[in-house]
């Protein structure tokens, strides 16, 4: 993304602190949500199969909102992108606090991520832009900032859904509005980019929601017939999608991405990470609350000194060189999968606890290992839309995770849902395992 500014550039540490609260409350939308899942089942009357939908919706919004927003960066510049995911945000808010039922709190929950996406586009790109000297500084004080929302967002999420109501917890990633007012001024002018694609954003939406549906159908109680169409609607989409790449090689998802090693390597491994954190935020209230009568606040302030660990483990993580940092994260979401597995077996909330915690520790070491990994293996002019896909990836990855537990639980129960959903964080550690040396702009996998 050219970087071309009205006003002169902040210094790193005001930029990354902007960029940070930009970002932010988008956490929120997971981890504050997971912990209010409870209380909204038991308002609505719809079992924890069924109000897992609140958080699969909003991963897939998300993702698809920072993509295609990732996009428009370039042509409508992030004053414009501020201002439309404000107002999607404003009005997904009003949905949910004002809606009778769980359709209408989906819905809402479809449009506030979606204007939560504009704010993690513009955060994701600004904060990767720029110098590497001066994207290192940038990125060093925004992941000391994104990983105190991490580590606060259980315990508020538990708070609000106590002392207001879940409706509030469901709404708290309206709180990047103040970011955005904020991030005005790190605004690039707009540049002519290429027109969006929207046959390529069609198809991916397409396949990626067709296939998430597919994975909640136990839980939905589909019939063979449904689940059959489903699954022909996710293979076609895939196929239509794969050749209109090569077709349209500067469309919505640029065929030369695919050619980036270290950029593929990135988001799958994201993929993994996310999938492990969505399920547990899912699980750890099902089980604690729903089986062993814990209150939703003292299942957030329980998750509290995990997720400030993360917060610290990633503020460090960022100092250490890169192979370095591939190991850290490889160990950490190993762990986390192995105490998931545990805790969905055995149910004792010590090692719910301790799952939970290590996915919200390799969720803030993610954020600064992956997202750097990837703007590395970027061209400058292609990070708009290549950091916008990447978080679309780990947001489907986060869909995923809560989709396999959600629509594992009513057939198997919830712990051992969890378990089976630990198979998501332990093929990131392995990808993040065996990564070979980083990968820069302009490197491409060797072959056809």
């Amino acid at each position: 993304m050219t970087d071309l500014r009205t006003h002169p550039e902040p210094a790193p540490r005001s930029a990354g602190i902007r960029l940070g609260l930009l970002f932010g409350p988008s956490i929120f939308g997971v981890s504050a949500a997971g912990i209010a899942l409870p209380a909204a089942g038991g308002e609505l009357g719809v079992g924890p199969s069924t109000t897992a939908w609140i958080l699969t919706v909003h991963a897939l919004a998300l993702g698809i909102g920072t993509a295609l927003f990732g996009r428009l960066l370039d042509s409508w510049g992030a004053r414009r992108v501020l201002l439309a995911g404000g107002a999607a945000m404003a009005a997904g808010t009003a949905v949910i606090v004002l809606s009778p039922g769980l359709g209408p709190v989906i819905a809402g929950r479809f449009v506030l991520a979606a204007g939560s996406g504009a704010m993690t586009a513009t955060a994701v790109t600004l904060s990767t832009s720029g110098p590497p000297e001066r994207r290192i500084a940038v990125l060093g004080w925004y992941g000391l900032v994104v990983p105190v929302f991490a580590g606060a967002a259980t315990l508020v999420g538990g708070a609000v859904t106590a002392a207001l109501s879940w409706r509030w917890a469901l709404v708290l990633p309206v709180l990047s509005l103040v970011g955005a007012v904020l991030t005005l001024r790190l605004a690039p002018a707009p540049r002519q980019g290429t027109p969006l694609d929207a046959v390529g954003a069609a198809l991916l939406t397409t396949m990626t929601a067709a296939g998430l549906v597919l994975l909640q159908s136990p839980a939905l109680g589909l019939g063979t017939s449904a689940v059959v169409g489903l699954a022909a609607l996710t293979l076609a989409a895939a196929g239509a999608l794969a050749m209109w790449v090569r077709r349209t090689p500067e469309g919505f998802v640029p065929h030369g991405l695919l050619a980036r090693r270290g950029y593929v390597r990135a988001a799958f491994t994201g993929f993994g990470v996310f999938g492990g954190l969505f399920a547990s935020v899912y699980a750890a209230p099902a089980l604690l609350v729903g089986g062993r009568g814990w209150s939703v606040l003292a299942v957030g302030a329980a998750l509290l000194p995990g997720a400030a660990l993360g917060a610290v483990v990633a503020r460090l993580t960022g100092r250490l060189g890169p192979r370095v940092q591939q190991r850290v994260l490889a160990a950490v979401a190993a762990t986390s999968a192995s105490a998931l597995v545990a805790a969905g077996v055995t149910g004792a909330p010590a090692l719910v606890l301790a799952g939970t915690s290590l996915a919200f520790v390799a969720f803030g070491v993610a954020q600064v290992v992956l997202n750097g990994q990837a703007a590395a293996a970027v061209p400058p002019q292609e990070r708009g839309s290549a950091m916008g896909l990447l978080a679309l990836t780990f947001m489907i990855g986060g869909a995923a995770g809560s989709a396999v537990a959600g629509g594992l639980t009513a057939p198997i129960g919830v712990g051992l849902a969890l378990a089976v959903a630990a198979a998501l964080p332990l093929a990131a550690a392995l990808m993040a395992a065996t990564q070979g040396s980083p990968q820069k702009a302009g490197q491409g996998i060797a072959g056809p």
